[in-house]
């Protein structure tokens, strides 16, 4: 059954559509599935406090709320997996070659940024709650801030200029399957998927830790959501411990 993206809100302006689907959903007025679609976000959410930068009417900025029942709170991050894996399935379909989830879960085409991925899991004791999922694609925009990083939109990748609301509820179909997937097929396809279109698995790459830059080779990701790497030994890095030099 078809429940993501329905219902779904557009939003003229709004803070941050994360915000805004986390407290409709502790008022009990979000069901699972709804989805918050913003024109203008003003104070947009990144990963570890980052603020998510882009420009009005030009991109994707979705919050969905989910409520994973039957998902253990400790497998969290296979519904990050899946997450990155629709988003993935979405924006492949349109820039066709060279697109990657890097980890945990940003949207990549060659070794620019097209969009990235914000879960926010409420839990209450051992059972979850829910989750907001928010994501913000570039879609449009062709010009970005000062500040970001390597940036890149599907506009700039197909010269064409797309629909964001349509484009939008076609990601939440993209999202759909691979969420039933979670449910209906054994966690580690999951995870083997998410592997399969990691960026850089296999490779070698610079890791940045602290102040220090080191080589090593990508590995995978584990069920934990721990990026797993090999150099003179194997090593496991949390989220926020290490980050990847592009």
């Amino acid at each position: 059954m078809v429940t993501i993206g329905f219902p779904f809100t557009e939003l003229a302006s709004i803070d941050s559509t994360n915000n805004y689907a986390m407290a409709m959903a502790h008022e009990g007025l979000a069901t699972h599935g709804a989805a918050f679609f913003a024109h203008e976000q003003t104070a947009g959410k990144g990963q570890l406090g980052r603020q998510w930068k882009t420009t009005a009417l030009e991109n994707i900025m979705l919050s969905i709320v989910l409520k994973p029942s039957g998902l253990p709170v400790t497998r969290q991050f296979f519904l990050s997996a899946a997450i990155a894996a629709g988003c993935y399935d979405f924006f492949k379909k349109y820039a066709i070659d060279d697109v990657a989830v890097k980890w945990p879960n940003d949207i990549y085409w060659r070794d620019r940024k097209a969009g990235g991925i914000l879960i926010e899991n409420v839990l209450a004791g051992k059972n979850w709650q829910f989750a907001i999922v928010g994501i913000g694609l570039n879609i449009n925009q062709t010009v970005f801030a000062d500040g970001v990083t390597n940036p890149v939109s599907l506009k700039q990748i197909t010269g064409k200029t797309f629909p964001t609301v349509e484009m939008a509820k076609e990601l939440c179909n993209c999202l759909q399957k691979r969420y039933d997937l979670l449910f209906s097929a054994p966690l580690q396809e999951t995870l083997d998927n998410y592997n399969e279109i990691l960026y850089k698995r296999g490779q070698k790459v610079k890791l940045r830790k602290d102040i220090a830059v080191f080589e090593t080779i990508i590995k995978g990701v584990n069920e934990q959501g721990k990026l797993m790497t090999f150099d003179t030994m194997e090593r496991e890095f949390s989220l926020g411990e290490v980050s990847l030099v592009v």
